[in-house]
């Protein structure tokens, strides 16, 4: 029997970080012993609070039925949650749908609001998963540069009348991945005017909010004057509450963008787990205690890290929040090559930053998935780099 892909499976390119294990794993069985920078999984534990509640939960007998979507209980902490954290009024009825994870939510959100051939708005170099979407719904991207002059903003400016004119949806995500920009208040005002001008849904995926090492924290898009107007929030569990297999998250904003959601998740799946959604919404009424203990440790390492860099040489983009390192390195070779020869050189993973598109060419992407010890063992190795 001849097994043939649909002709839709050629938009999906085969992810590298695949290749990035296997190479990893072959190093490894020469007896190296490995430094993973790669995957921005968190390491540290979910707090003890919410993994008790899960396994209370899950030893009950009447648990295991479908959730259908959001729990109320869930629902009602992710209101809560933005109301103490960004002072943001949310209706938990209307304004809340559960995702499985934020990549769930991101792949399936194009689906419901593009047509074939609409123009989405997103930025070069991006997370991967809003150019999977972007594909699926059959759309076209518009790619916004993230330059360095622009504090790595995009320059909604540079759009042209008829792209703008002509576009459906506008895709952030701020503090960013793989480039940990951060917004400003005046720059989300911007972006209101922009979606308003031009009838643009807007998509703020806020993955990293809680991870911020000086100042306030990143402002919400929905704390904007009007941004619930144009669109929603998308914010994961997986970093800053480390449920990152648990696949809990959720879009908030906009009532007609969620019960939109709404109608397409409800052909999808039957929800979330419902000790998974219990034990996420002690994370949420828990998110200030859980979340400083969590900056303190992720702080020492961005420092760790940014200094590193520095001292072998390398140029890191300047961040005061995200979970990655955004640097450019200083040799003469591909950015895919050279993370291969990172690998058999010193036994420390990182990502290319080719594969967030053709602007992270030269660079290369590290997360902060290693305690302060490790990433200072990192460097040491990269200083013996011979290229």
């Amino acid at each position: 029997m001849k097994i043939k892909p649909s002709a839709r499976m050629s938009i999906f390119s085969e992810a590298i970080f695949g290749d990035l294990k296997a190479a990893a794993a072959k190093k490894q069985a020469t007896g190296i012993e490995l430094i993973d920078l790669s995957l921005g999984s968190p390491d540290l534990p979910p707090d003890e609070k919410v993994r008790k509640v899960l396994s209370d939960e899950s030893a009950l007998a009447t648990t295991y039925g479908y959730t259908l979507g959001g729990t109320k209980r869930f629902n009602e902490a992710v209101a809560n949650y933005y109301k103490r954290r960004s002072g943001v009024d949310i209706n938990p009825e209307t304004e809340v749908i559960q995702t499985m994870g934020s990549q769930e939510g991101l792949v399936h959100l194009p689906l419901a609001f593009c047509d074939e051939g609409d123009i989405v708005l997103t930025t070069d170099p991006a997370y991967v998963a809003y150019e999977a979407g972007i594909k699926l719904a059959g759309a076209v991207p518009y790619y916004m540069p993230l330059r360095e002059e622009n504090g790595f903003l995009p320059d909604l400016r540079a759009i042209p009348e008829e792209v703008a004119e002509k576009a459906k949806l506008l895709i952030l995500n701020l503090p960013g991945n793989p480039v940990p920009a951060l917004p400003s208040a005046s720059f989300f005002d911007e972006v209101v005017a922009f979606a308003q001008k031009y009838n643009i849904i807007v998509l703020h995926d806020a993955a990293y909010s809680e991870y911020y090492f000086t100042g306030d924290a990143p402002i919400s898009f929905l704390a904007t004057e009007g941004a619930i107007d144009v669109g929603v929030e998308i914010n994961s569990l997986s970093k800053s509450f480390s449920l990152a297999g648990a696949r809990i998250a959720y879009i908030v904003g906009n009532a007609e963008v969620v019960s939109i959601m709404k109608q397409l998740k409800s052909n999808l799946d039957y929800g979330t787990f419902g000790p998974i959604q219990e034990a996420a919404a002690v994370a949420l009424d828990n998110a200030e205690e859980i979340t400083d203990r969590l900056r303190k440790e992720f702080s020492k390492r961005h420092q760790v890290l940014m200094n590193g860099m520095k001292e072998i040489g390398w140029s890191a983009t300047p961040s005061n929040g995200g979970m990655f390192v955004w640097a450019k390195y200083p040799y003469d070779m591909g950015d895919i090559d050279f993370v291969y020869e990172i690998i058999e050189q010193c036994g420390v993973v990182m990502v290319p930053g080719s594969i967030f598109g053709s602007g992270g060419e030269g660079y290369v992407r590290l997360a902060l998935v290693q305690s302060v010890d490790e990433l200072q063992r990192a460097i040491e190795r990269l200083k013996n780099l011979s290229i």
